[in-house]
């Protein structure tokens, strides 16, 4: 269901702006999950898909779907990488095209029924704790210990 989109650059491993989802032609209006989509935005990725898991939406269930996939193309990839080190980066939810249907009337007249469709689109990446963390284990040095909080 969700397609995915990678350059080259992705492919190999080199930094990047981070993994990509994308889900298009889903018939539901953006207008409806783009609030569900506000509520992930910035997350770390356990705490978004435990947000999405819980809410009552049709929405919710799309994007965990296109979250999922995001994080599961990252994790393979980037063998390094786990769960706890991804956060949702960008969430983007586009207009796709709309299926146009004759909505017969009385007198006869005639409305036009509109189903809009949706893309979305999700990135994830790396938090930057983890960045600094695994670019000092890579030069053989241990990790900066955590400060602790007075």
């Amino acid at each position: 269901m969700a397609a995915t989109t990678k350059t080259k650059k992705e492919k190999t491993g080199a930094r990047t702006d981070g993994y990509r989802a994308i889900t298009r032609f889903l018939l539901v209006s953006p207008y409806k999950i783009r609030p569900v989509a506000d509520l992930v935005r910035r997350k770390p990725y356990t705490e978004a898909i435990s947000l999405l898991e819980h809410m009552p939406h049709k929405g919710a269930r799309l994007i965990r779907k296109t979250v999922v996939s995001a994080a599961s193309n990252a994790l393979n990839l980037d063998k390094k990488l786990d769960e706890d080190m991804l956060y949702v980066k960008e969430i983007k939810i586009d207009e796709g095209p709309s299926v146009k249907r004759v909505w017969f009337r009385g007198r006869g007249r005639a409305d036009m029924l509109l189903r809009r469709m949706s893309h979305i689109t999700v990135v994830v990446d790396q938090t930057a704790m983890s960045v600094t963390n695994a670019a000092g284990a890579a030069k053989g040095k241990k990790p900066a210990p955590k400060k602790a909080e007075k």
